[in-house]
């Protein structure tokens, strides 16, 4: 197994270890609460165990889906939240940082139905006449407002271009296994279909075909990502004991630095690659925690090229921050600095140096700089930048966010405070059902 460590050292100078070993009956207990299914948003928790669960002919029947869509330049998946940020983010973690100007061996896989915007939806559709393209739409109720008004206007296009008959072949539609209108369209035209699960909410849903169908589609090794996932599902499960249960320990630091007043985690990393992830990241974390008035609030940066604009006020700023740092052991190729014989911008004394040692002494540098400063820092290591690793660190930022939800006594898996935009949305926009809605809210804004 791939090495994946967390470390947790760098919190000490502001916490005792006796605070944190103190929470290891709490973490135990509330990991023992999701594994069985008996806390808050119990409905919701098929995905503690799914990676366990996910058979090997599910994964080839999805990737001779996937297969069959390598024929198209682009596929275009259509999906809001958890419905394109985990697909999203797997899929800029392991592909070429320039991977539109380098040769492709599976489709370019683009996002919409995640926006509003007139120009984002009309570059899309004008970039789209030239090629040859599919869509993967994923919604469980199919009436969402970005992913709906989204799908409407690509299917339209998809119709004129290709024709009715041919579109059918072009789509496939990921939803609710009986019920609503995406299932209801999907069945009517013969759309290839996949089930979300009804127990996995959105933003855990990346182990699902929600996830796994892009990403196959991408080109990526979806059994490598379960791989993962699986590897640490059982690195995390009940019995193991606090001190090696890396999910455990986690949830316990970022509580114990909570309750002392640090309720900012700022998400670091220092590859690129990574920005999705993070992306990722807050959702899942901000809208399982945030409710109640409680809850960290995440945010992220990426080094050192934010350590430029946010490295200032991190240093220096308000004191109630800490810091989460994705360190990569190994990177996936070596480019060394070379000798120059001028020297005029004085970087001899590190020539014939990797970019990684470079990297990774900035990284360490801005660890014990921070640290000195007043931020506390965990730091969680993989060992390289693959599907395996990320398999293992999404489900990892996922138990230890149930762990950590029911620490704050909270529910982690719903989202109330969402709905509060829609139905001022729905209000402005006229829906029907909404009239005394649109009346209350025109005198406001009169």
């Amino acid at each position: 197994m791939e090495n994946f460590k967390i470390n947790i050292e760098n919190i000490y100078t502001f916490l005792s270890k006796e605070t944190i070993s103190k929470y290891a009956s709490e973490m135990e207990k509330n990991n023992i609460v999701l594994n069985e299914k008996t806390g808050k948003g119990n409905d919701f928790l098929g995905w503690v165990k799914l990676p366990t669960s996910i058979s090997a002919d599910e994964i080839s029947e999805m990737q001779a889906t996937a297969g069959s869509f390598s024929k198209y330049e682009v596929v275009v998946v259509i999906g809001i939240g958890g419905s394109y940020l985990g697909a999203k983010s797997v899929i800029e973690a392991l592909s070429n940082n320039f991977q539109q100007l380098v040769e492709r061996k599976a489709p370019l896989v683009l996002f919409a139905g995640q926006n509003l915007s007139e120009d984002y939806m009309f570059e899309l559709c004008d970039v789209l006449k030239t090629k040859s393209w599919a869509i993967v739409s994923i919604s469980k109720s199919g009436t969402t407002t970005e992913p709906a008004v989204c799908f409407r206007i690509l299917k339209k296009q998809m119709e004129e271009q290709f024709g009715k008959g041919e579109t059918k072949q072009r789509i496939i539609a990921i939803t609710d296994k009986s019920k609503g209108a995406l299932r209801t369209l999907a069945t009517k035209e013969g759309y290839k279909t996949y089930t979300i699960p009804d127990d996995v909410g959105g933003r855990f849903s990346v182990l699902t075909p929600v996830g796994l169908i892009p990403i196959a589609i991408a080109g990526f090794d979806i059994k490598k990502l379960v791989e993962g996932a699986v590897a640490m599902q059982r690195m995390c499960e009940p019995n193991v004991p606090f001190e090696n249960n890396p999910a455990a320990i986690y949830a316990a630091a970022r509580n114990a630095l909570y309750k002392a007043g640090k309720n900012l985690e700022i998400l670091v990393n220092y590859n690129p690659k990574l920005v999705y992830i993070a992306e990722w990241w807050k959702q899942l974390y901000g809208e399982s925690e945030g409710k109640e008035g409680k809850g960290i609030f995440p945010a992220s940066v990426t080094f050192t090229a934010d350590l430029h604009s946010m490295g200032q006020y991190i240093q220096e700023g308000t004191r109630n921050i800490f810091e989460t740092v994705i360190s990569i052991k190994s990177t996936n190729h070596s480019v060394e600095i070379p000798h120059e014989e001028s020297n005029l911008d004085q970087m001899n004394f590190i020539a014939g140096k990797s970019l990684d040692f470079v990297n990774k002494m900035a990284e360490l540098g801005t660890v014990l700089a921070h640290v000195d400063g007043g931020v506390p820092n965990i730091q969680i290591e993989l060992g390289k930048l693959n599907e395996f690793s990320i398999g293992q660190l999404l489900y990892f930022f996922e138990i230890a966010c149930g762990i950590s939800g029911y620490t704050l006594d909270v529910n982690p898996f719903d989202q109330p405070g969402v709905e509060a935009y829609k139905k001022n949305m729905f209000a402005l926009l006229g829906k029907p059902g909404f009239e005394k809605e649109t009346e209350a809210i025109k005198k406001r804004i009169e």
